[in-house]
């Protein structure tokens, strides 16, 4: 188990984003004041020496990898290059240079499209590559399966303690509501709330409605990767959800009874559904003593409140295209 201090040299890695502030937000109400950033203009996370001599300089005991290129399936199905470059450059010069550098430990986050498309429910860690993946999302999940293999493959070789945990689909606060590249949940708020404003009755839906979803609030995400740092070190990784899912249709009815209840949802049917079902077992998580605390309406009704709030400068408002989960 990891001797997290107060004044631990924490790495947070990708803390501008949804993850990572959450994390660093999290780590700071805990009290640890030895908070080590970079934005993506001081370190190129995907270039090795930048990083080699970023992790020389500053020697991060404690390490959550939280950093990556993320986004719904149109962003998935157009951009399949950048996903895959991109992330695994990321896990690999991080993961390599807190090797070198002598990191105590190391959390990585996956992602639960790593699981294959036609997988048991709920779904357990075991299940990784027993089938074909999700075609929407293929190169991204499997720059994400790479990087759980690479933390095993270091704590074999090397005796790392590096851990992965594998979240479930995330909203929030300081979530992206860009509708060219977010999930289904922003998208949805931003759907809903656009058409309130010019008073369009429809909102059109990607899909049938019928594929499920298990969601988890980011600040809940946070909470347990700040647990896990403390409390895991197993080589397989780790589930990280509710245990809970509903259809991409009541998912939608409860964003239209928060933002706009006289919508009328209009479902696509020519569109993409994605995966048919992603319930994640987390009865391992429920054993070590962790469970999530923000019900969904709770975190829809505040993450609609922070958009409200941050119209004007939150990430990805530009103009409204279909929802795609």
């Amino acid at each position: 188990m990891s001797l997290l201090r107060a004044d631990s040299r924490i790495y947070v890695a990708g803390h501008t984003g949804l993850v990572g502030s959450a994390i660093e937000q999290c780590l700071k109400r805990h009290g640890f004041s030895n908070l080590q950033t970079a934005t993506m203009e001081q370190l190129d996370l995907r270039d090795q020496a930048a990083v080699n001599y970023w992790f020389r300089a500053n020697r991060p005991e404690f390490v959550f990898l939280v950093a990556g290129t993320v986004g719904g399936i149109l962003a998935n199905s157009t951009r399949p290059a950048e996903f895959i470059y991109d992330n695994m450059m990321i896990h690999a010069t991080v993961v390599h240079a807190a090797h070198l550098f002598g990191a105590r430990k190391l959390l990585y986050l996956g992602s639960s499209c790593i699981y294959p498309r036609e997988c048991p429910q709920p779904i357990k860690e075991e299940y990784l590559l027993t089938g074909q993946l999700e075609p929407t999302n293929e190169a991204y999940a499997l720059a994400k399966i790479a990087g759980i293999k690479l933390c095993q493959s270091y704590r074999r070789q090397y005796g790392c303690d590096f851990v992965s945990g594998m979240p479930t689909n995330l909203y929030g606060t300081r979530d992206n509501f860009d509708l060219n590249s977010s999930h289904v949940l922003p998208a949805l708020i931003r759907k809903f709330h656009d058409a309130k404003v010019s008073g369009s009755r429809d909102v059109v839906v990607w899909g049938t409605g019928t594929p499920k979803r298990e969601l988890l609030h980011v600040d809940d995400l946070a909470d347990a990767c700040l647990f896990l740092m403390q409390h895991y070190d197993d080589a397989l990784h780790i589930n990280i959800g509710t245990g809970v899912d509903l259809s991409i249709g009541e998912l939608a009815r409860m964003v239209a009874d928060v933002v706009y209840p006289a919508a009328t949802i209009v479902f696509d049917t020519t569109k993409p559904d994605g995966t048919p079902r992603k319930l994640l077992d987390v009865s391992r998580l429920h054993a070590l003593g962790w469970s999530h605390r923000i019900e969904l309406r709770q975190g829809i009704e505040s993450t609609y409140q922070w958009f409200l709030e941050h119209v004007h400068s939150a990430r990805g408002i530009g103009p409204a295209s279909s929802v795609a989960p």
